[in-house]
């Protein structure tokens, strides 16, 4: 069986991602979970609905899935619902027959669901599809057939189904926003994928992407000691979309046989050392007497700064140069309550 790193280019999907990693093998064990459910529920015929912020690559986990799957010998088709227009988006699900409308194809055209029989169909960010195309898919999810616009005949489709949105689609029920029936139906099988931030193989990543731009080369030789850990320790809110577009900068606009801190995008750089808005900054770069918060010790390493500072807020914030809010972040991510908190459950247990 090919590893996903060996597969060709499928239609809708960017070959730029076949190199972040090898899901069935050598991805974190969050994401390897979620291919091996998503395989599960696919040989059971259920539709397969993929949540996760932007940019964790749900469509690699979708193209993935269809690779490993029954269905493999056939086409994966993909949709990304958010960026067709809402006027062109019925006529590319459904596909048109001849005269449908003025200025369609002499011939027609079949749309991605027909393009998808005996294969699959990947409806990326489905939360942004029109209230009335989603009435037309639950017919043809059920009925097992779609009509193209201006056909009298309804064709028989067999197809696997894989949605992906990074939006809450159970609030977007509840404003109205989203059909409940069609959420029921693509949310049997959901599956969650992790923010780079969560995942363990971020160090794997970064070797497979600098090896993808500089290939034949020693990853962990080309970037410099102060450099590896600054994009090992970062948050990553872009996820893999921000880390591929700063390792494709660095790699270049390097001009030694290293990156260098001056090889990474100044707005990436700003966040990353603690003077930005957004993300949680290294640790260990701020604070050389902080061992590296990687994995094992982050946690035990904010620990003991947090007492060192008698649990002081601003003065641990100051310690590991991160603001507050940053602080109060990076106790959420560890699962470490603040000390009123503690305090409260003490006090409710001694009552």
């Amino acid at each position: 069986m090919p590893s996903i790193c060996e597969l060709a280019p499928l239609s809708g999907l960017a070959s730029e991602h076949r190199h972040d990693c090898d899901i069935a093998h050598d991805a974190d064990p969050q994401v390897r979970q979620a291919f091996r459910r998503g395989l599960k529920l696919m040989q059971r015929g259920i539709a397969v609905l993929i949540q996760g912020e932007t940019g964790t690559g749900k469509e690699v986990l979708a193209r993935a899935l269809h690779e490993h799957g029954e269905r493999s010998d056939a086409q994966l088709v993909a949709l990304n619902c958010a960026s067709i227009p809402e006027s062109l988006i019925e006529s590319e699900l459904f596909g048109y027959s001849k005269g449908a409308f003025s200025g369609a194809l002499t011939c027609g055209k079949k749309g991605k669901v027909l393009q998808s029989d005996r294969g699959t169909l990947f409806l990326d960010e489905i939360g942004d599809m029109p209230y009335e195309q989603q009435t037309r898919l639950l017919r043809v999810i059920s009925e097992k057939e779609v009509t193209p616009l201006g056909a009298e005949q309804s064709v028989s489709v067999d197809f696997a189904l894989i949605c992906a949105t990074h939006q809450n689609l159970t609030e977007l029920v509840e404003t109205g926003a989203f059909r409940e029936d069609l959420f029921y139906r693509i949310a049997t099988g959901v599956i969650q994928l992790p923010p780079l931030r969560e995942r363990t193989d971020r160090s794997h990543l970064l070797c497979n992407m600098i090896e993808h731009e500089i290939p034949g080369c020693d990853p962990l030789s080309v970037v410099s000691a102060d450099v590896w850990p600054l994009l090992v320790n970062h948050d990553w809110p872009g996820n893999l979309r921000q880390m591929r577009s700063v390792i494709r900068y660095a790699c270049a606009v390097m001009e030694g046989a290293r990156i260098q801190r001056d090889d990474l995008p100044a707005d990436f750089l700003k966040c990353a050392t603690g003077s930005g808005s957004y993300g949680t900054p290294t640790l260990t770069l701020v604070n050389s007497a902080i061992p590296s918060p990687e994995r094992w010790g982050e946690r035990e390493d904010v620990l003991g700064v947090l007492n060192d500072c008698r649990w002081n807020m601003s003065a641990a914030a100051r310690s590991l140069g991160i603001c507050r809010q940053s602080l109060y972040r990076v106790l959420r991510r560890l699962g470490i309550p603040p000390l009123k908190d503690q305090l409260a459950n003490g006090a409710n247990s001694d009552a």
